[in-house]
């Protein structure tokens, strides 16, 4: 469902409205479709998109193109998007199916700790999600129906962004000192001048009077760590002759 709501939000409209009117086992066809866009976004490579995108319920379903691709060359954007809608849409939508299931999951703690006007962590199998984290259930917020507009009245998917979200990491190469100034002014150039918000230069330890070897690199936007990437986990780029390679940051736990 959360899929499917950042898809209308990204202009797909009516996805929701439209399924409600359609059987059972469309419904099913689609949901498998909806599990491989998942897939994809989770993929440590790229699948092989076949001809017609590998969604073609779901092109018949929106009326207009569209593509496994969307979720390659966009993942962090999806990923991004897709926990927001999950957090501050869905939790509403289907708050009262979730107070059930954690309930049933923390018998041993009493009913009335759920009626506080705090948000607490949802223990539901398959959460913390390795890619879209905890799932929590708001308390003392109105509950929404998955056709109310006010739906994006108050938060956007774009709206929701974390500073782990928009940070990359960067590495450079031994002998090949690069600069803090270097980075900026090319990713600048070719992002936009607020393009980087703030970039730390790293060293180990032990190897303090030499040159950064790595660094963290925070963006204005998720969209632009999908720019940079072009739809890869790990991308090689110039500045001033020399060779950096960019991923994702991703927290050790």
């Amino acid at each position: 469902m959360a899929l499917w709501l950042w898809l209308e939000y990204i202009g797909y409209p009516n996805i929701i409205f439209t399924m409600m009117q359609l059987s059972d086992s469309m419904v099913l066809s689609l949901s498998k479709e909806a599990m491989m866009c998942l897939d994809t976004l989770g993929a440590i490579q790229n699948p092989i998109v076949p001809n017609d995108g590998g969604l073609p319920l779901t092109k018949i379903l929106v009326q207009k193109h569209i593509s496994l691709d969307i979720f390659i060359m966009k993942r962090y954007t999806a990923i991004a998007g897709i926990k927001s809608v999950l957090n501050n849409i869905c939790s509403r939508i289907f708050k009262d199916i979730l107070q059930t299931i954690l309930c049933n999951n923390n018998t041993n703690r009493p009913s009335s700790s759920y009626n506080n006007n705090s948000s607490r962590p949802l223990v539901v199998p398959g959460f913390p999600h390795p890619l879209f984290g905890d799932f929590i259930v708001p308390q003392g917020v109105e509950d929404l129906d998955v056709l109310d507009p006010r739906i994006w009245t108050n938060k956007k998917p774009s709206d929701e962004l974390t500073m782990q979200d928009k940070t990359m990491f960067l590495t450079f190469y031994r002998g090949f000192p690069v600069s803090q100034d270097e980075v900026i002014c090319v990713f600048r150039r070719s992002y936009g001048h607020n393009s980087v918000e703030e970039i730390v230069m790293g060293k180990n330890n032990f190897e303090a009077n030499r040159q950064p070897m790595f660094a963290t690199m925070v963006v204005d936007e998720v969209s632009i760590v999908d720019l940079i990437l072009k739809g890869q986990r790990l991308t090689k780029l110039r500045i001033n002759g020399k060779d950096i390679w960019a991923r994702k940051y991703e927290r050790r736990v």
